[in-house]
């Protein structure tokens, strides 16, 4: 099985007065902008930084739920973040680090098999390979 899907980009201007905007191929995100002030000045709109992350999260959060059904448990509610980081190094910047923090009910289950299975998903799951080179660190709390 083999899965393509499309997000893309327009572009106008330099660098730091130039605006762009981003869509996805499902509509789901329209021409939504982003530019230099949304990506490194706070300003309303996206950047690739929080796409990345919302990207990261959904992965991970649907690949724990699959080997949470290979052992016998399903999920009341999981919800993760991911917090990727844009560090300058050198003359430019890199993705160097994602942080997944996660926060899930699961019954029948404790704490240390719910870490073991969250750091299933977190090694396996597309998008952690995809970000093979960067540090993916992980903070799983199981709600009882």
């Amino acid at each position: 099985m083999k899965i393509t899907k499309k997000g893309s980009a327009e572009w106008s201007g330099g660098i730091k007065d130039g605006k762009g905007l981003v869509s996805t191929e499902s509509g789901s995100l329209k021409n939504q902008p982003y530019g230099f002030n949304t990506r490194f000045e706070g300003k309303p709109g996206t950047n690739p930084e929080e796409l990345l992350g919302a990207a990261h999260a959904g992965c991970f959060t649907m690949a724990l739920s699959k080997i949470l059904g290979e052992n016998n448990l399903t999920a009341d509610k999981l919800e993760t973040t991911a917090q990727v980081t844009l560090e300058k190094v050198g003359e430019g910047f890199e993705i160097n680090a994602i942080h997944l923090s996660l926060k899930g009910r699961v019954p029948n289950t404790t704490q240390e098999k719910f870490q073991e299975l969250a750091n299933m998903a977190k090694v396996g799951c597309p998008v952690s390979k995809l970000f093979k080179g960067a540090k993916i660190s992980m903070e799983a709390m199981l709600d009882q």
